[in-house]
């Protein structure tokens, strides 16, 4: 049984430039030289991996992690991992012979047998590599003291998927760029960062689309940079795109304010008094809410972490979630609107 605490700690502080980077990520594969790479190995063989790794990391428990075999736990709640950005959905639809260590603030967690043998990430509110590196750095040297990595010294830190050879790091972030979206240059925008190495998925990840103006901006390549010069690439390319919505919300603001304004304070009522509110419709208002928040146009007090806050809460594992009986669907959309009416209704 998972713990009940299933708040990520990013969403409740703040962080840098956090009106436009919600928050910032970097994960790290890596496999053991001397077992079969996941995907040619069997259960048997992910099975002892899973035991020795719990055997030798067990420093980790000591620091706070907590260990899950993702069969033990209930579809829910590997569910409610992946809206967390915690697992995979490989980690939520095959369990078995993969395993978990997550830490209390539920920021860090490494999987086991996934993809790779391990997948390290961290995540941390707003804008911020450098941190993140260094404690992620930290935590691999750990992990190295007790393990024997697979490594080429030509080729770096070998992997499943050939894209990821080399540091074999991936570093992202999720960006909020309504006004991007709104004056019609996000498409212009994200192509630009296409043709720089940079890859753009939505809320979800890998082949899902944007909900709520959300983006997910990452590095493509791996191999022949090192971790430092993948992170200043990509730092580089955000500094720009944070740059870009900034403008353009001033120049959205400065010619169709009344407009913004009203469609801003409407949202606010709806989210307010609605009885019932499905997820899409939901995180459409929550959007326009935290754009109104950034850009001054609501003038009552709301906590400024509200959007990141609400939004894995309101999704429909999380929502499941401790709940005594199976929700329909009314059921979840009258449970997501008065989550949000008694966020928004505190005084």
């Amino acid at each position: 049984m998972m713990k009940n605490n299933v708040i990520n700690d990013w969403q409740i502080k703040n962080g840098k430039e956090k009106d436009v980077v919600l928050s910032s990520r970097i994960r790290l594969a890596r496999n053991l030289k001397e077992y079969k790479f996941p995907n040619r190995s069997n259960f048997q063989e992910k099975n002892k991996l899973i035991n020795n790794l719990k055997d030798k990391l067990c420093f980790l428990t000591d620091q706070s992690y907590d260990f899950y075999l993702m069969n033990n736990l209930s579809v829910v709640e590997r569910n409610v991992l992946h809206e967390e950005y915690l697992i995979s959905n490989n980690h939520v639809q095959n369990p078995e012979a993969k395993a978990l260590f997550l830490n209390n603030k539920n920021n860090i967690s490494i999987m086991i047998n996934e993809e790779d043998h391990l997948r390290i990430q961290i995540l941390k509110p707003g804008f911020e590599f450098n941190n993140i590196w260094d404690e992620i750095n930290h935590l691999d040297d750990q992990l190295e003291e007790k393990l024997e990595y697979a490594f080429s010294k030509k080729w770096g830190y070998l992997t499943s998927c050939p894209t990821n050879v080399g540091t074999a790091l991936r570093a992202s972030v999720m960006c909020h760029l309504p006004a991007l979206v709104l004056s019609g240059r996000i498409d212009n925008i994200l192509g630009a960062v296409g043709k720089l190495g940079l890859t753009v998925r939505g809320v979800s990840g890998e082949g899902s689309n944007s909900v709520a103006e959300l983006f997910q901006i990452s590095n493509q390549i791996t191999l022949g940079f090192t971790e430092v010069e993948i992170m200043e690439k990509l730092e580089s390319v955000i500094k720009q795109i944070i740059t870009e919505e900034r403008k353009s919300r001033k120049y959205l603001l400065r010619n169709n304010f009344l407009n913004l304004k009203d469609n801003v304070l409407r949202s606010l009522g709806v989210l307010k008094y609605a009885y019932s509110l499905d997820e899409s419709e939901a995180l459409k208002y929550l959007s326009i809410i935290k754009f109104g928040q950034d850009t001054n146009l609501i003038e009552e007090k709301l906590d400024h972490n509200l959007f990141s806050k609400l939004l894995f809460r309101i999704k429909k594992a999380h929502l499941l979630y401790n709940s005594e009986k199976e929700l329909e669907s009314k059921d979840l959309n009258i449970k997501r609107a008065k989550i949000i009416r008694n966020e928004l209704n505190r005084e």
